[in-house]
């Protein structure tokens, strides 16, 4: 089976390799970030004894969830030499300056050299792994060099391949981890299901301690303040036209209600588009303010966060396509949550659906309904979301205390 594992590595660096060979973007960015990543390592960490604590991520979502680990251990122990690692472009070209971290460099393929050459290079005395990233060479080179590995937010569910009849080699690839943080009972469970039992712990997720984090720092905006003014409030963070297709009417329906709405991507011309469905008076944030404007329209990045504040109910997109888009920030403020069907990847949507302080619609008539519901029990609803966020909050804490 480690064979095949080897022999599937590297189909899937050809595949990239052919990718970027057609101008996938994506996979060009892959193999320039890899290209003589292992010497610039070793290059670069050669004469640093400092301990080390070397920090993977597969993408920016996880990077999220790393990075309260990342600056309470540069609080605590400054001197600790930090090496952080993302398999993904879409993480690595957007972090790859984050100055908490001493050392930032795209992970090279888990082939038994390259986790040789680059454990080596960076001689980690700790691996935090987060979320699911599970790589035999690395792990298996982690446990030679006697560095302890951990994986921190971990979920696991019924189905995936660690669980399988088939899944021998992969269980055995867990086995090669110290320790597992898990997010839920229900991964503690499957765990302890294939013999995994000593070394697990419920601490929650790391996102609840980054979004309360990001909430506590947002910055006022008086732009959305001065808008909000004495109104009702609808937020619509990371919609796509299919959320917005569903918002329409309902923005038709209730003409005293002023809506923000902050798509996932600025383009000019959906943003045209949207002014002119909506029949309404509008503003864009970077532009003048229409004083009649009941539409808001949010063409930049870096503020959602703040923006929810001065909502009083929060639709987030996403749930339409491929999954959701994130909800905890709008849950941290307090907002009670609408989004569409797909969401039950999402721990937190599942939890908060549970709970009574989101909320999931399929189409029209369900939104309809489950606006009034929540226009009718506003109080009731967000105080069920914000005491879900707040009882969450302490993962960091608790993982830094067993790692440390």
């Amino acid at each position: 089976m480690r064979l095949l594992y080897e022999i599937s590595i590297h189909l899937f660096n050809a595949a990239v390799a052919l990718a970027a060979l057609f101008g996938n973007s994506k996979a060009r960015l892959m193999i320039r970030g890899r290209r003589g990543v292992v010497a610039r390592a070793l290059a670069e960490n050669e004469d640093d004894a400092r301990t080390t604590v070397w920090v993977h991520c597969a993408s920016l979502g996880e990077f999220e969830q790393g990075r309260p680990l990342i600056e309470k251990i540069k609080e605590q122990s400054p001197d600790v030499k930090i090496v952080l690692t993302f398999f993904s472009p879409s993480g690595y070209e957007v972090r790859k300056n984050f100055p908490k971290a001493d050392y930032i460099y795209y992970l090279p393929s888990d082939t038994a050299r390259n986790a040789r050459r680059f454990v080596k290079a960076i001689k980690p005395d700790v691996a935090i792994f987060v979320k699911y990233e599970y790589w035999y060479n690395y792990l298996r080179e982690l446990r030679g060099a006697e560095a302890k590995s951990y994986v921190v937010s971990a979920i696991f569910r019924e189905g995936i391949y660690f669980f399988k009849p088939y899944g021998g080699f992969f269980r055995g690839m867990l086995r090669l981890i110290d320790w597992f943080f898990v997010q839920n009972q229900e991964s503690q469970r499957l765990l302890s299901s294939i013999g995994i039992v000593d070394n697990v712990t419920i601490t929650g997720d790391t996102r609840f301690d980054r979004v309360a984090d990001i909430v506590a720092k947002a910055p006022q905006l008086p732009i959305v303040e001065r808008f909000a003014a004495g109104s009702k409030v609808v937020v619509c963070g990371s919609t796509w036209m299919a959320d917005f297709h569903l918002l329409l009417p309902l923005m038709q329906n209730h003409p005293d209600i002023k809506f923000i709405i902050a798509p996932h991507q600025i383009d000019e011309s959906e943003i045209e588009k949207m002014i002119k469905m909506s029949g309404r008076e509008a503003t864009r944030y970077t532009q003048r303010s229409n004083p009649e404007a009941t539409l808001m329209i949010i063409d930049c990045i870096g503020i959602l966060s703040g923006v929810y504040a001065y909502g009083d109910i929060a639709y987030i997109g996403g749930g339409f396509g491929v999954g959701i888009h994130n909800i905890l920030e709008a849950a941290t403020w307090g907002k009670p949550v609408i989004f569409g069907p797909n969401y039950r990847k999402f721990r937190e949507a599942v939890d908060l659906v549970t709970l009574g302080g989101a909320f999931s619609v399929a189409d029209f008539s369900q939104l309809n309904q489950t606006f009034a519901h929540i226009l009718d029990n506003q109080v009731q609803i967000s105080q069920i979301s914000k005491a879900y966020v707040e009882q969450n909050i302490g993962a960091t804490k608790h993982i830094l205390e067993k790692i440390l």
